[in-house]
C-alpha cells in the first residue's frame, strides 16, 4: 500500500492511490506478513465495505498493512473501546451513549466551545507572535471541551492535560506513551469512583445510572477521550495550514461566517486525517465484482474513497463552496465517529474566530518547514508555528 505523500503536497495522499483507483477501486494486495487480502479505494467501494455487517472491525482478526508490522499480532480491544469491537457488544455501548451526543445536546455546549475559543485567542493577542497554534490553540481548546463533557473537576484539568499530551505527543517514546496511557486510564478509573459517589451535570455521571460497571465506564471514557480529543486537534491544527496556504479559501470563509458549516465538511473530506481502516470478512462476500472470503481483510482507504472523482468533482482542490455531504472522514456504518457533532461544533467555532481575530494571521515559517505526523494511521502537523501583524 503506498504511504509516501507527494513532495511539497502535505495535504495530499500518495499519489499511487489515484492510479489504483482509477485501474481497479477494489484490488488485491499483499500484506506485509504476508496476508493476501484486498486495498478499496474507490468512494463507493469503502462505502459499502464500512456498511456491510458481514466484515468485522476486531482488532484480533486484522491483518495490519503498514510495513513494520509484518510480527505485529494486534490484541482484543480493550473494555469500552466501541472501534474494535462488533455488535452485540458495540451495540450496547453505542446505544448506551448515543443519547448523549445528540446534535441537540451538542449545540447547547457551542456557547461554551466559543467562549474557550476566545479565552485563548485572547491569550494569543496578550502573548503576541509568533506563537506556535497547537499548543496555542489546536490542542487546549478539544482538550477542555472533553473535560466539560466527561465532568473532570477544574482542579485536575492540568493533570489531565499532561496525561494526555504526553500519550499523543510525538516527541515521546513509545514506553513514554504507554505510560501517560496507563495514567490516564487510572485518572479516569479515579473518576468515575468519584461520579458515582457524587454524580454531577456529565456524561460520565449520566452514565454511573446504567448497567455499565466500574470498568467499562473507565474504559468507554478513556476511548473517548483518545477517540475525540487527538483528531480534533489535528484537525485544528492541519485545517489551519491548509486554509493559510490557500488565502483566497480563508479569505472566503472571513467575508462569509455561513460557510463555516460547508467549510468544515470540506476540510475533512480534504484533509482526512484518520486516513486508513481495516475490515476482515467473517464470511464470503461478493463486492464490486469481485469475492472476498471469509478471513480476508480489506483495507480501506478512505483518503481515496474522499478523493474519487467519480464523488467528488476535481477531488484534488480545496473549495469551501463545495457540498462534501457523503465523505468519510467521519467513517460510514455504525462505527461512525460518535462524537462528530461535538467536532463540528468546535471546528466551526474555531476557524472562523482565528481567521477574523487576525486577518493578517500567516505561517511563520516557509510551508515546507512545517514539522508533519507521520503516524501511520493519523496525519497533522507537530507544530505550526504562525504570526500576524500585531
Amino acid at each position: 500500500m503506498p504511504i509516501t505523500r507527494p513532495e511539497g503536497c502535505p495535504f495530499d495522499p500518495p499519489a499511487e492511490l489515484a492510479g489504483l483507483r482509477a485501474e481497479q477501486p477494489l484490488r488485491r494486495m499483499r500484506y506485509p506478513d504476508g496476508h493476501l487480502g484486498w486495498l478499496a479505494t474507490g468512494h463507493a467501494v469503502a462505502r459499502a465495505v464500512a456498511a456491510d455487517p458481514r466484515f468485522s472491525s476486531r482488532y484480533e482478526l486484522m491483518h495490519l498493512p503498514f510495513p513494520g508490522m509484518a510480527d505485529v499480532t494486534i490484541p482484543p480491544a480493550p473494555v469500552g473501546d466501541l472501534t474494535g469491537i462488533d455488535p452485540p457488544h458495540h451495540t450496547r455501548y453505542r446505544r448506551l451513549l448515543m443519547g448523549k451526543f445528540t446534535v441537540r445536546r451538542m449545540r447547547e455546549l457551542t456557547s461554551r466551545v466559543e467562549q474557550i475559543t476566545a479565552e485563548h485567542l485572547d491569550a494569543m493577542e496578550r502573548q503576541g507572535p509568533p506563537v506556535d497554534l497547537v499548543t496555542a490553540y489546536a490542542h487546549p481548546i478539544p482538550a477542555l471541551m472533553i473535560c466539560e463533557l466527561l465532568g473532570v473537576p477544574y482542579a485536575d484539568r492540568e493533570r489531565f492535560q499532561h496525561h494526555v499530551v504526553a500519550m499523543t505527543s510525538t516527541d515521546g517514546t513509545v514506553e513514554e506513551q504507554y505510560a501517560a496511557m496507563t495514567a490516564l486510564q487510572e485518572f479516569v478509573g479515579e473518576l468515575v469512583l468519584a461520579k458515582r459517589a457524587r454524580p454531577t451535570d456529565d456524561l460520565l455521571s449520566d452514565l454511573t445510572s446504567t448497567d455499565l460497571t466500574d470498568e467499562e465506564l473507565a474504559g468507554i471514557g478513556s476511548f473517548l477521550l483518545s477517540a475525540g480529543l487527538d483528531t480534533t486537534s489535528n484537525m485544528i491544527g492541519l485545517g489551519t495550514f491548509a486554509l493559510l496556504t490557500n488565502p483566497r479559501q480563508a479569505d472566503a470563509l472571513r467575508a462569509d461566517q455561513g460557510l463555516a458549516d460547508q467549510a468544515v465538511e470540506e476540510l475533512m473530506r480534504y484533509l482526512t486525517i484518520a486516513h486508513t481502516g481495516v475490515r476482515t470478512a467473517l464470511e464470503d462476500v461478493e463486492l464490486d465484482g469481485q469475492l472476498i472470503k471469509a478471513g480476508e481483510s480489506v483495507t480501506v482507504s478512505l483518503q481515496a474513497a474522499n478523493r474519487d472523482p467519480e464523488r467528488f468533482p476535481d477531488p484534488d482542490s480545496l473549495d469551501l463552496q463545495r457540498k462534501a455531504t457523503g465523505h468519510l472522514a467521519f467513517g460510514h456504518g455504525i462505527h461512525q465517529c460518535l462524537g462528530q457533532q461535538l467536532a463540528r461544533i468546535e471546528m466551526r467555532v474555531a476557524f472562523p474566530a482565528l481567521l477574523n481575530r487576525f486577518p493578517t494571521l500567516r505561517l511563520a515559517v516557509p510551508p515546507e518547514e512545517v514539522p508533519l505526523r507521520t503516524d501511520l494511521t493519523m496525519h497533522g502537523v507537530q507544530r505550526l508555528p504562525v504570526t500576524w501583524d500585531a
